[in-house]
């Protein structure tokens, strides 16, 4: 009972039946069928149930695979396996195994891992294409209704699902398939979705695996279909959807009506189509076309032909017709389908058609309109889909091809279409019978295996008779349709008699019969001959060509585009089109490795769960499905080369072989290698983690290591039982490893007692010493303490140690009792006084204004002003002083800076108490004491400074009053004493300066003084104990504190400190105004050390009465300008009493005087500037400050010289000569000092008006003396003569007579016009600057240390604008250099230097150093600036290159300007004076001449510049001792110029490449081209060309790294140019710019792996560049990331141009607030995400994203990618949206919370503040939630909160606040009044809520509403006609819903489960939702699609890895 047997069904195939039992008790068999049959023979187990894999049928025969396909096709299971190739039966219904999940489940699954499925078959297809990077293609045959054209789709969904980018591009291809049914597809009565023309669709895949386009080509339209149908059939779909679809004033405009009303639509009976729905189909069609980028004027001219088809169909050949459809005349119309002309010899013969032939020409004219219709839309489709690589690029694009042809037709009358259909299938059968059996069974016998033949069907024989053999039937019919004469008599006339013979053939029974038959490999089928000619013509009348011609319809003449051109041959046959492109079709597959899928019709009644057996056993039959089981079974389906096979499986070595049977084996090979991978990953792991462990426990107790390991066990004796042996050989090694371990524990117990032992005993030992040395310490202090008491009593009991006791009388003890109580009483008496005084002081206090009086009581009284005539050289201008003019204070260039409140919280870290903490030594405290330090305060390495510390502490003690002046003292021993010093004495040390000397007039006499700061040596400031042990004025303690600051620098932290000190906690406010006084003025005098400055900067805001603010100027101002070398002037502390700036008077040479505002820093090059300023004076350079006191007169310059420093010695020179200082008669002057070699006095009026000043006044004062010369010479001093005669002031005109005899005597009468003034005044300057250079000179006094022999050793040098001159004591000259002899300038030290010239090197020491070097280096570079002449310093030759110039070493090279060139890139553009050419010269190679003018012949000696080279000052060179590649096989030698040798192949060089480096990429054409233009981009970044500077930096390094982040063959190629051009480079410019080349390059992509090492140690053996260490790591970090995929940002670019490792980019966030995070080029988003979050302190990073606005769009970033990429990527796209945009496009990066899931308000209050509310704020306002009454006037009560602060007073002003707390749409719902009324008594209810608690509160309220956190896009749709054309999307975690804009009512919800797949382009976003095969489409017209594109993936990944979280979660619990 219940077995299964087979049965004789009587139809030749036996039928299943299973052994039941009757109802009467009795056996009996029931069939599959449920009939009751008798037993034949039993069935395998394997039929029973059936199988996956029909290779495993126990029964291999045809019964048992058809009763496979039944019982499975019952089960539902419509996919069976044959091996590789799929049999699919088609089910006539919807199956729910084609949705989201079935696609996951088969992804990147073998196969046979799952269950037989069209997903399995398309994920193999696309796995091995990107594993073997070898073409696929799938080839889906069977008869027309099996499910061909549904398999094909499916494929293509799966692929564009498992392509995981859901891209534009991907839904164009999918929707091509609705636009390509409706044209192609119709009705028939087998099929009612039947595929009337062949397509084959070829998918592009880039190397990731991603679509980037497709091309279809379609095959053999049926376009009789189109004018006539069977009955019961359709026409094509597209004329039934738009008249349902249409409406109705678009039906009006076209003249349309119903499918009944039209012929064409009706021959067959049938308009509807039972299952279809035209309507939706329609609106389907209308969505592809807009995907697909059909415009509206082109659907609306495709639906205008398709009426005038309809149209054209109900011409009735009676009367006139007229068709507005194809736009043409009516008459025309008329006269083209009823007269056909054709031309002969002599004239054009019309001739009219009947009815019928009028008929046949209309219905070939709307063939041919439906047909190249057709041709047009599916190339508009390839338009859209379909993106050609360019013809230069290398990359290859991966395909599947998916061929879905019409199936093997065979009707009742079959005609010229049939014939073509199953030529084509015969076709495809032969290709399937060739890769099945033929190839396979060939292979076996080459390789030699055992092996029988297997037979099967092969219709080679077939394709012989109709295509193949000479004179074939197919070659017959094309041959007679080229014979105007050839009808289908004689066509059928030939092809009987070449075959009428053969058993393929069947000819006619008679000559009279039009029917013939063919054997195909499907059976035998007769076609009809009647038509054949005529269809294979395909052609159209010349009038029908004319008539198209004539029509205004575009999209009609684009169809005929191929007949209306000019010069048209005659078309060819159908049969020679169709041949050609089954040709061009069968080399693609042949191209590409093949997958098969046979569909199976199961009945003709297209019924689900019917299955005909004959009709599925004819199917498989002819389908060869037997005979392919057979070889699949029996063959070997694996086949690998033993290398392939070797590599790929060596894992399984160690395994047992398996049987490779079937295809299924592949799948078990690679199932085992897999897991074998895995086991020896785990083992790999294991031990490295094992070594990983051990290292660290070693590394933490190394004692294990130590251990003494037991030694080897001796082998045991041969001799003896072996048994025993072993048995005492094992008893003994316990028994000695027992022995071991007590020995080992006992040694470690010893170990432990000897080590305590030994360290309590070295304990005792250091104890004693330690005691002993404390001993012996404290006896030498109370020894020392001892004799101190001894000497200071020695005196008070001298009288008792000189008499005995008893000795003193009794009047001497009296005296010495009355001596002792005086002195008790007056001690008392003052302690009296004192104590009556400070009362006295408590009760009356002084105010702040008496005591600042009271402190600066020491200055002399205030009281005239500079007293005393100036020098006698400029008594002149004392006589014209007026009022001074005043400098504006909002002109200076000392402004005050307020700190930044960042800056004020910094210093709060650096208090004083702090510092003291750090810094101070012993026990000393920051608070204030009254006694004597025993040592500094802070460290002091030399002795010299801690005594010095400790005297200016008893000095600023005694200066503050906490300690008492010392008594006068008078040595005996010298009469007077200190007393006759005076009062104001000082030390002589301090208060002199012998070293000073001030000249008698401006020239050399000032070089003793041109340094206003005068050192003070050492030996000066060791005052002795004995002149500060005396009473001393306020004045002199402050120039010893500050003169001991000035001289040594390492005191002056000491100083403050000291101060600081004093006043930290001194109550007694004497004191403390003192201390604060002395502090200000210390600031003005000395700055403090980096180490200090900041916490003496938060130490003085605190001081008293607006000492604050002055002290932290007066230190800025200090500190920025340096100390002062002179103690303050009396002007100073006059300012610094009244806390006021100074003001000084400068007198011009013109006679007017300017007052300057200055500070104790103030120097004269500010007041230069301010003087500038103030006159309008431009040309500044040159002019000084000069000093002058009584006859002497000195420059300051124009530097940093201190002008108060001046005034001081000033003061002080006074003072010594008897004088005060108030009233020192000192001036301050303003002078041109020195002219510049390139001053021109054309170029400020101001200037030489001033200049020309004070030439006229040296002359007249005897300054400037003329030297009489012949009157013809130019440059004369007639010219200074002709001008006093036309100054007009009383000082001049005495020489007017004398002037004028001059001038008559002289022939000059006309040298000048009258009043020409400025002329004059010109030349007058003219001429003393080029006749009096030493006049105008800088002079320094010098000596000489080394050089070549000069007179004197000791001598003054004078720079001026001819050169440099060396004059001795009386002005004669010992050198005269002029600067283009001078090569250059070495400072050595700050009092030497070196200067460089053709005459030898002369090493100067002086005071004024430091400016001589500054003023020839300025005048150096000045000269070469402006300097149009250089030397060539080397050949060079370019014959070859136009833009470079040729020359030869030594030659003059002429510089010309040229903005194209810059000298900063290293190039120049010159002109060769021998050869008169030019071009570009590199800057390395040119010595630019400091000189204005064309050097002389005498200059120009050869030998003199050919030493140049040996005096140029050099650059640091960099050595290479070995090439950083070493010259391997894969170098190439041909790089280089022929000329250049081999060693030149990997240095530095300037010419462009001619071929790579590496020899690899030679042979390729595009590499090679590539990597040559890289180099040609690399030399100008790095300043090795010349190149324009349009150019930028960006462009370049584009060009550089474009290729190679695209080609991995290029980057080694990259690495190398850089690494070459950075060798042997001796041009500072270019090896920085190569650094940054070479930086870039390291983030970006590291070197292969033969390079890798090369590289590492090129960067290594560099170690000292400063990019060197970072490139190191950039290029280790590379090595473990994968490459970046676009060049470098402009981000990047600009900061290491700016020499900056760290990147930084600005993040805004949206609370408006903003924050600067690092980036570094190896960052992902991810990565930057959550840095963002740690940073902000969130609690997760989840949901985050950042977000770049651009001015078109804002853009998500990718998590995965890099961050620069990304933004790389969206800058470049908005820069190329722009036709002729902007280089570079602004942009904002902003970080955003992207996914509203698991945000709870509350959770995390810094993302709720800083995210939350103000992105959900904006959601509100606008209305898109749905909101009651009540929650609006809650929510704007807590927005008025927000928006108010809580200011309950602004609830007046409530009713002007209403659309910033209220939704848009609700304002107006209720009036103002109600709103206020109900949101005030809502805001007062909310108490003392805080704007952050309210906004709080507002998040926890929008919570509870359905659209928290969505996003909402308004957006057209045209998918459902029941929704409004306006809807809004709404994303969210919940899904996406549809929802009504202006009654909010939510009109659908898509889970995310249920969307299947999406994506956005152009202004379109597209969703399919539910199921892959009959899923609804939502397609809407948005510019906001990629947003909802990327929210919804988003959210969908996201739910992805929460499930395989939760998966893997799962598996780990179980």
């Amino acid at each position: 009972m219940g077995d299964y047997v087979w049965l004789d069904s009587g139809t030749g195939v036996p039928i299943g039946a299973r052994v039941k039992e009757s109802e009467k008790g009795k056996l009996q068999l029931v069939d599959d069928e449920g009939k009751e049959q008798a037993a034949l023979r039993p069935m395998h187990p394997t039929s029973v149930e059936g199988v996956e894999d029909m290779i495993r049928l126990g029964d291999l025969t045809e019964a048992g695979l058809l009763r496979n396909l039944l019982v499975r096709h019952k089960e539902g299971s419509i996919y069976t396996y044959t091996g590789s190739i799929l049999v699919a039966v088609n089910p006539y219904k919807v199956l729910p195994i084609y949705t989201a999940e079935q696609v996951h489940m088969y992804t990147d699954r073998r196969l046979g891992e799952l269950p037989p499925h069209v997903f399995a078959i398309a994920d193999s297809c696309f796995f091995n294409m990107r594993r073997s990077q070898k073409n696929q293609c799938c080839v889906i045959s069977g008869e027309s209704g099996a499910g061909k054209t549904e398999s094909a789709k499916l494929m293509l969904q799966y692929l564009a699902a498992v392509s995981g980018q859901r891209s534009w591009i991907e839904q164009q291809i999918l929707e091509a398939n609705p636009i390509l049914e409706a044209f192609g597809n119709a009705k028939t009565i087998r099929n009612d979705n039947s595929s009337r023309f062949g397509k084959y669709i070829d998918i592009n895949f880039n190397t990731q695996g991603a679509i980037e386009g497709a091309r279809i080509e379609q095959y053999l339209l049926e376009k009789s279909r189109v004018c006539r149908q069977a009955p019961e059939e359709r026409n094509y779909h597209i004329f039934y959807y738009m008249l349902v679809g249409m409406t109705p004033q678009q039906k009006t405009k076209l003249s349309l009506g119903n499918a009944s009303d039209y012929n064409y639509l009706t021959m067959g009976k049938c308009t509807t189509c039972e299952g279809r729905d035209d309507i939706t189909e329609y609106t389907h069609f209308l969505s592809a076309l807009k995907i697909l980028m059909f415009s509206d004027s082109d659907s609306w001219e495709i639906s205008r032909l398709l009426a005038a088809i309809l149209h054209l169909g109900n011409v009735k050949f009676e009367g006139l017709c007229v068709c507005s459809g194809v736009q043409v005349n009516g008459k025309a119309l008329e006269k083209s389908l009823t007269q056909r002309s054709f031309q002969t010899n002599r004239e054009r013969v019309i001739t009219s058609l009947n009815s019928e032939q009028a008929q046949d020409g209309r219905d070939a004219f709307v063939k041919a309109i439906y047909g190249r219709l057709f041709i047009w839309v599916v190339d508009k489709i390839n338009s859209a889909v379909f993106k050609p690589l360019p013809e230069d690029s290398e990359e290859v694009h991966q395909c599947i091809g998916l061929l879905d042809i019409f199936g093997f037709e065979n009707f009742v009358k079959n005609s010229f279409e049939q014939l073509c259909i199953n030529f084509a299938n015969e076709q495809l059968q032969q290709f399937f019978v060739r890769h099945v059996f033929k190839l396979e069974q060939e292979e076996y016998s080459r390789e030699g295996v055992v092996w029988t033949h297997i037979e099967y069907n092969d219709n080679q024989r077939t394709l012989d008779v109709l295509a193949s053999k000479p004179l074939n039937i197919l070659a017959l019919i094309d041959e007679e349709s080229s014979f105007p004469k050839g009808t289908d008599r004689t066509m059928m006339q030939k092809v009987n008699k070449q075959h009428g013979k053969g058993d393929i053939y069947m000819a006619p029974k008679n000559d009279h019969e039009k029917q013939f038959g063919i054997r195909h490999f499907a059976g035998v089928v007769f076609y009809d001959s009647q038509g054949f000619l005529e269809k294979n013509r395909d052609a159209l009348s010349a009038d029908v060509i004319e008539l198209v011609e004539t029509s205004t319809n575009q999209l009609l003449k684009q169809a005929f585009k191929t007949d209306l051109a000019p010069g048209t041959k005659r078309s060819p046959t159908l049969i020679g089109q169709f041949r050609k492109s089954l040709e061009a079709l069968m080399k693609a597959l042949a191209a590409c490795q093949p997958y098969f899928i046979r569909c199976i019709k199961p009945n003709d009644l297209k019924q689900p769960e019917f299955f005909d057996r004959d009709l599925c056993m004819r199917q498989l039959r002819y389908s060869g499905m037997m005979e392919t089981i057979k070889i699949r079974k029996a063959g070997f389906p694996i086949r690998y080369s033993f290398q392939e096979f070797l590599e790929r499986f060596r894992v399984l070595l160690n395994t047992a072989t398996c049987d490779p049977k079937t295809d299924f084996h592949d799948t078990m090979l690679e199932l085992e290698r897999m897991k074998k991978l895995n086991e020896k990953a785990l083992v790999i792991q294991r031990v490295l983690r094992g070594l990983k462990y051990r290292s660290a426990f070693i590394h933490i107790d190394p004692a294990p290591v130590l251990w003494p390991r037991p030694r080897p066990l001796a082998p045991p004796p041969s001799s003896g039982p072996i048994g025993l042996t072993r048995l005492q050989a094992r008893v003994r090694s316990r028994q000695m490893q027992h022995k071991y371990q007590k020995k080992r524990e006992a040694a470690t117990v010893l170990q432990a007692r000897v080590r305590g032992i030994n360290a309590r005993k070295e304990w005792r030992r250091q104890k004693a010493a330690v005691v002993l040395l404390q001993a012996y310490t404290r006896g030498a202090l109370a020894r020392r303490a001892v004799r101190k008491m001894k000497t200071d009593v020695r005196w008070s009991r001298r009288r008792l140690l000189l008499k005995p006791f008893g000795f003193l009388s009794a009047a001497e003890r009296r005296a010495e009792e009355l001596a002792s109580l005086e002195r008790q009483r007056r001690l008392n008496e003052a302690l009296r006084r004192q104590r009556e005084a400070d009362a006295k002081a408590q009760d009356n206090p002084l105010s702040d204004h008496e005591m600042v009086d009271y402190m600066f009581q020491f200055l002399p009284p205030a009281g005239g002003d500079q007293e005393g005539q100036g020098p006698d050289g400029f008594k002149d201008l004392e006589q014209r002083r007026m009022v001074p003019e005043t400098v504006d204070l909002d002109e200076l260039p000392m402004e005050e800076q307020e700190l930044s409140s960042d800056e004020e919280d910094d210093l709060d870290e650096y208090s004083f108490s702090k510092f003291a903490s750090m810094s101070f030594q012993g026990a000393a405290t920051a608070t204030h004491v009254r006694h004597r330090l025993a040592q500094p305060l802070i460290h002091h390495e030399d002795e010299g400074d801690v005594q010095a510390s400790l005297t200016v502490w008893w000095i600023i003690l005694r200066f503050m009053g906490d300690l008492p002046e010392p008594k006068q003292r008078v040595n005996p021993l010298a009469p007077g004493g200190a007393g006759s010093r005076g009062a104001n004495a000082l030390p002589q040390d301090l208060a002199s300066r012998n070293d000073r000397r001030l000249s008698h007039m401006v020239g050399l006499d000032q070089v003793g003084e041109s340094d206003s700061s005068v050192a003070l040596s050492n030996e000066m400031m060791a005052v002795d104990s004995t002149s500060l042990e005396r009473p001393m004025t306020a004045l002199e303690k402050l120039h010893i504190i500050v003169g001991y600051a000035i001289v040594r620098r390492d005191l002056r932290d000491e100083i403050y400190c000291q101060i600081c000190k004093q006043l930290e906690g001194n109550n007694n406010k004497n004191s403390y105004y003192r201390g604060w006084i002395l502090l200000s003025l210390c600031l003005g005098i000395f700055p403090p050390t980096e180490k200090f400055i900041k916490y003496l900067q938060s130490f003085i805001r605190s001081g008293p009465g607006g000492y604050g603010p002055y002290c932290v100027e007066r230190l800025k101002r200090t500190a920025s300008n340096g100390v002062r070398g002179e103690p303050p002037s009396w002007l100073e502390l006059q300012a610094t009493k009244t806390k006021k700036r100074m003001t000084v008077t400068l007198t011009l040479m013109d006679g007017r005087t300017i007052s300057v505002p200055v500070d104790s820093a103030s120097t004269s090059g500010e007041i230069c500037q301010m003087l500038s300023q103030k006159v309008q004076l431009k040309d500044s350079f040159g002019f000084s400050v000069y000093v002058a006191l009584y006859e002497k007169v000195w420059a300051l310059g124009s530097g940093r010289e201190h002008v108060m420093d001046a005034i001081s010695q000033c003061e002080q020179e006074v003072r010594r000569k008897g004088g005060q200082e108030q009233h020192a008669p000192w001036r301050l002057y303003f002078r041109k000092e020195v002219f510049a070699p390139w001053h021109n006095c054309k170029d400020d009026a101001v200037s030489t008006e001033l200049i020309y000043r004070q030439v006229i006044r040296g002359l007249k004062f005897g300054e400037y003396q003329c030297r009489k010369v012949s009157a013809s010479v130019w440059g004369s001093c007639v010219h200074v003569c002709v001008v006093l005669v036309f100054i007009k002031s009383g000082q001049e005109t005495r020489f007017h007579g004398f002037m004028c005899s001059y001038l008559c005597s002289s022939g000059l009468q006309g040298l000048y016009k009258a009043g020409d003034e400025n002329a004059m005044k010109t030349d007058v300057v003219e001429y003393a600057r080029k006749n009096w250079p030493m006049f105008f000179s800088r002079f320094f006094e010098v000596v000489k240390v080394s050089g070549p022999a000069l007179a004197k050793s000791r001598f003054i040098v004078a720079i001026n604008w001819t050169g440099i001159t060396f004059l001795d004591e009386r002005e004669r000259r010992l050198v005269e250099l002029s600067y283009p002899e001078v090569t250059g300038v070495n400072t050595s030290s700050a009092q030497s230097v070196c200067l460089l010239t053709l005459r030898g090197d002369f090493t100067l020491s002086g005071a004024m150093t430091e400016d001589l070097a500054a003023l020839v280096l300025v005048f150096l570079a000045g000269l070469r600036e402006r300097s149009q002449y250089g030397v060539a310093l080397k050949d060079a030759s370019s014959p070859d290159d136009a833009t470079l110039l040729s020359f030869k070493k030594g030659e003059l090279l002429e510089l010309l300007k040229d903005k194209e060139f810059s000298l900063e890139r290293g190039w120049l553009k010159a002109r060769n004076d021998r050869t008169g050419k030019s071009g570009a010269v590199p800057a390395e190679a040119l010595l630019i001449l400091p000189t204005l003018s064309k050097p002389t012949n005498q200059v120009m000696v050869p030998h003199l510049y050919l030493s140049y080279q040996n005096h140029l000052p050099t650059a640091n060179t960099i050595t290479i001792t070995e090439p950083p590649l070493q010259p391997t096989k894969d170098v190439n030698r041909q790089v280089m110029s022929k000329n250049a040798g081999p060693e030149r192949l990997w240095v530095h060089s300037r010419e462009p490449l001619r071929l790579p480096l590496l020899r690899r990429l030679a042979n390729n054409a595009d590499h090679s081209t590539k990597a040559c233009l890289a180099f040609t981009y690399i030399l100008p970044y790095m300043g090795d060309y010349p190149t324009k500077q349009s150019q930028s930096s960006l462009e370049l390094t584009d060009q550089i790294f474009g290729a190679a982040t695209q080609n991995e063959a290029l980057r080694d190629e990259i690495y190398c140019q850089i690494m070459k051009q950075m060798t042997s480079n001796n041009n500072r410019f270019s090896l920085e710019q190569g650094w940054q080349l070479l930086w870039l390059c390291c983030g970006l992509f590291p070197p292969g792996p033969q390079l890798s090492k090369h590289a590492q140690r090129f960067l290594e053996s560099r170690e000292r560049q400063p990019l060197a260490a970072d490139c190191l790591k950039r290029l280790q970090s590379s090595r473990r990331t994968d490459p970046r995929k676009l060049p470098p940002h402009q981000v990047e670019v600009e900061a290491i141009q700016q020499n900056s490792i760290q990147i930084f980019h600005k993040i805004h966030f949206p609370n408006d607030t903003e924050d600067v995070m690092e980036v570094a080029t190896s960052t992902r988003v991810r990565d930057l995400v959550q840095s963002i979050s740690e940073k902000l302190g969130l609690i997760s990073a989840d949901g985050f994203s950042v977000f770049v606005k651009t001015p078109d769009t804002v853009l998500s970033l990718n998590e995965a990618d890099y961050f620069f990429d990304s933004l790389r990527q969206i800058t470049d796209w908005s820069k190329n949206a722009k036709l002729g945009g902007p280089v570079s496009v602004s942009y904002m990066v902003f970080f955003m919370r992207k996914l509203w899931y698991n945000v709870i308000p509350g959770r995390d209050l810094e993302a709720d503040l800083i995210f939350h509310y103000p992105q959900e704020l904006p959601k509100y306002m606008r209305g898109y939630h749905v909101v009651t009454k009540e929650e609006m006037v809650h929510i704007g009560a807590l927005l008025f909160r927000i928006k108010t602060g809580g200011d309950s007073k602004q609830l007046a002003v409530l009713p002007k606040l209403l659309k910033e707390i209220l939704p848009a749409d609700q304002i107006k719902a209720f009036s103002e009044n109600e709103w206020k009324k109900t949101i005030s008594a809502a805001y007062n209810k909310q108490a003392e809520m805080t704007s952050e608690e309210a906004m709080l509160e507002f998040l926890k309220a929008v919570y509870r509403w359905q659209t928290f956190g969505a996003a909402f896009f308004d957006v057209k749709q045209t998918s459902d006609r029941t929704f409004p054309d306006i809807v809004r999307i709404a994303i969210s975690k919940t899904g996406v819903a549809i929802i009504h804009p202006k009654t909010k009512e939510v009109l659908a919800t898509h889970a995310f489960n249920r969307i299947a797949s999406w994506c956005s382009g152009s202004t379109y976003f597209h969703m399919t939702l539910g199921s892959l095969v009959q899923g609804s489409k939502f397609l809407c017209e948005t510019s906001l699609g990629y947003k909802m594109d990327d929210l919804i993936g988003s959210y969908v990944n996201m739910y992805l890895r929460e499930q395989k979280a939760g998966q893997r979660q799962q598996r780990f619990n179980m």
